[in-house]
């Protein structure tokens, strides 16, 4: 070792000192690295549960940069009385030189202690919405969906975050608590329409495609309402009624799975558009010019007069 290290002196001009605690802390760094790609080979012989696996590698990780950071500073600072002063002004430094990082920081440790969300939860941070495919010490990464691409679907790009968002802005989590969202489907039928058989129809299609749900959703509201202040009076299917400028505006409202909305959604409109069609006295109302001939059209009672009058 003597030798290596007067080799590595005159080749590199550090002191032997240096040299040394460069050559301890390599070693430290390279049992640990060893340490660790032994455990997770053990945990993937074990297992094939991509979450679990997922969990084991991102434990060890932390737990190895932390016992790194421990036995690599005694090594280089030997001087400090005691590793609370080393930690102390290490910690200091930090908040003064790294404000952005030490807001992640306080982020991730956040994310462990309240969990407002966990990897796989579809979540929208401020702007961003997306799937959580991995959380890191000072990033987290979504899958984003929607943007440009309708119905929540994913857009194919992973977006990262820093952590530091998770403190100023709103956090929105489809999946934590409660599985399920309510989805609304607007359909416009004219006024010339039977309306009233329109609306019984879109029930009666509402409850084919979401009722199932309806128990199971249930049973998740009385869980979660163990942590949560959330109640619900009606988890059935309903449809709302309205006028609109162009016709009667009849709101289908179910349950669905966030990420099974758009499937749903196709499902349910090609189920209305199969039973419209086959009703007469039921058209869709879309924004047309339209020239109305008082005297002549409407209700008898609210016509007017040839005259005006």
């Amino acid at each position: 070792m003597k030798s290596l290290i007067d080799w590595l002196q005159q080749v590199t001009g550090f002191a032997p000192d240096t040299l040394r605690n460069l050559i301890d802390s390599l070693l430290i760094l390279l049992f640990l690295g060893l340490v660790r790609t032994g455990i997770l080979r053990v945990v993937w012989r074990q297992t094939s549960d991509v979450s679990l696996r997922y969990r084991w590698r991102k434990t060890s990780s932390y737990l190895v940069f932390l016992i790194a950071c421990l036995l690599v500073g005694r090594i280089w600072f030997k001087w400090f009385e005691s590793l609370a002063t080393f930690l102390g002004l290490l910690s200091a430094g930090l908040a003064i030189a790294l404000q952005d990082l030490v807001k992640s920081l306080a982020g991730w440790a956040f994310v462990l202690w309240r969990k407002p969300f966990s990897v796989g939860d579809r979540i929208q941070v401020g702007s961003h919405r997306g799937d959580v495919i991995d959380l890191r010490i000072f990033k987290f990464s979504l899958l984003e969906i929607g943007n440009w691409v309708d119905a929540d679907q994913s857009t194919g790009r992973v977006l990262h975050l820093p952590n530091s968002l998770i403190l100023s802005e709103v956090i929105g989590n489809y999946s934590k608590g409660f599985d399920f969202i309510w989805n609304e489907l607007p359909v416009l039928v004219t006024f010339e329409s039977n309306w009233e058989k329109a609306k019984t129809l879109l029930q009666e299609i509402a409850h084919r495609n979401g009722s199932h749900l309806s128990a199971e959703a249930e049973f998740q509201v009385k869980e979660a309402s163990k942590q949560y202040m959330i109640f619900f009076s009606k988890l059935t299917p309903t449809v709302y009624t309205s006028v609109q400028d162009s016709g009667v505006l009849l709101t289908i409202r179910y349950l669905t799975a966030p990420r099974e909305r758009r499937g749903s959604t196709q499902s349910i409109w090609e189920d209305i558009l199969h039973t419209f069609a086959q009703h007469q006295d039921i058209d869709f109302a879309y924004p047309t010019q339209r020239f109305y001939h008082n005297v002549t059209e409407g209700k008898s009672g609210a016509r007017a007069t040839p005259d005006g009058g």
